[in-house]
């Protein structure tokens, strides 16, 4: 197998075909993502935001303890996400508190930018690499961490829809989640027998596709291949790592959902569990379309609709809410660009390289798909 250093040019002289989308003028790209995320603002966010401004007369029984609760609740969801990748990393790891700033810096990418979660990976690869990670060893456990986590949240979504049809009764909606589930599990279960049954033919498909990538090729993507199918194959047979890992996504999930359990009860309401649950995952399973950064506005109205349809008022839904994501997908925001300057920008630094340094923290995320294929 032949290593190039430098870009890869496309065999046999062919020219490599554009796709469609590459086709598109990028002003009428931009202006797309621009119209779908205004679309949603406006029909998503702002009334709830109206609503809310309406119903601020609930707050009079707020309770700042468990307010204080929600936050400590995120916030130990966060590093438990930062544990888990430090778990999926089979080699070098990086301390604690570096790992946990490298979450905070992709999740301020990932909650900015459409499709966001690539930018974060992009950005995530570059920065366990600068810390001397190999390559491979944060491919595969940002790649891992992202589709293991999403199964762990289908699982414990569709026990919590189970056990809440008795309480609630069948919503038509879990029947959408359901076979978005099944699908999202099946794909996934196929792509773990692919990496560690049927190698072979994957590495097949991929020398295809590498064949067809600019600056890649088909080696840089059959030695990926050959990598990930080992990684995939070791921590298959390391149950103690398997089992830290699966420790580490579900109190991410949990830790998480707790924390909006706990801005409803600040409002003087204590949902049940199961019913919390299932309208807080059905609400992630849909952020994960990429219409905006971090389902902003989908993540809101769909959460607050199903908890009203359980049975809490309008008020107390959406102002519960509104505070849960102000404090998961707002303040991590700022929160993870001050992590990322304290990676990348020594202490005493003058402004104008910390301004350098958050640009090529954007710059960054802009191109996620080649980073892992740098030698």
């Amino acid at each position: 197998m032949n290593c190039h250093d430098g870009p890869v040019p496309p065999e046999d002289g062919r020219r490599v075909r554009r796709t469609l989308f590459s086709l598109v003028p990028a002003w009428l790209r931009h202006g797309l993502v621009i119209f779908l995320v205004l679309l949603v603002v406006e029909y998503l966010v702002i009334p709830e935001l109206i609503g809310a401004s309406r119903d601020l007369r609930v707050l009079h029984r707020l309770n700042v303890g468990w307010i204080i609760a929600g936050v400590a609740l995120e916030a130990a969801a966060i590093f438990s996400y930062s544990l888990l990748t430090r778990t999926l990393l089979p080699r070098r790891k990086p301390p604690v508190f570096t790992t946990l700033r490298i979450v905070l810096s992709t999740t301020a990418i990932a909650h900015v930018v459409p499709g966001g979660a690539a930018g974060g990976a992009g950005l995530g690869y570059q920065l366990l690499t600068s810390e001397g990670v190999d390559g491979a060893d944060a491919g595969f456990a940002l790649a891992t961490q992202a589709v293991g986590s999403a199964i762990v949240l289908n699982v414990m979504l569709w026990v919590a829809l189970v056990a809440s049809i008795p309480l609630a009764g069948l919503h038509p909606i879990y029947v959408v989640t359901a076979l978005v589930g099944v699908v999202a599990l099946f794909a996934a279960a196929a792509l773990v027998y692919t990496f560690t049954r049927g190698e072979r033919r994957a590495v097949g498909v991929v020398r295809h596709v590498g064949r067809r990538i600019p600056f890649v090729g088909a080696d840089r993507l059959e030695r990926l291949v050959h990598q990930v199918g080992r990684s995939l194959g070791d921590l298959g047979r390391d149950r103690e790592v398997l089992k830290r890992a699966l420790l580490w996504a579900t109190l991410n999930w949990l830790l998480d959902a707790a924390s909006l359990w706990s801005f409803l009860a600040a409002l003087g309401h204590f949902v049940d569990p199961v019913e919390l649950f299932a309208a807080y995952g059905i609400a992630n399973v849909l952020a994960v379309i990429p219409i905006t950064p971090g389902g902003l506005g989908v993540v809101e109205a769909s959460a607050a609709a199903l908890l009203v349809s359980f049975g809490l008022t309008k008020e107390v839904a959406t102002l519960g809410v509104i505070g849960w994501r102000l404090v998961n997908y707002w303040l991590p925001i700022p929160v993870g660009a001050a992590a990322f300057l304290s990676l990348r920008v020594p202490r005493g630094s003058r402004i104008k390289a910390r301004r350098q340094a958050l640009s090529d923290m954007a710059e960054g995320a802009k191109q996620p798909g080649e980073h892992p294929f740098r030698e």
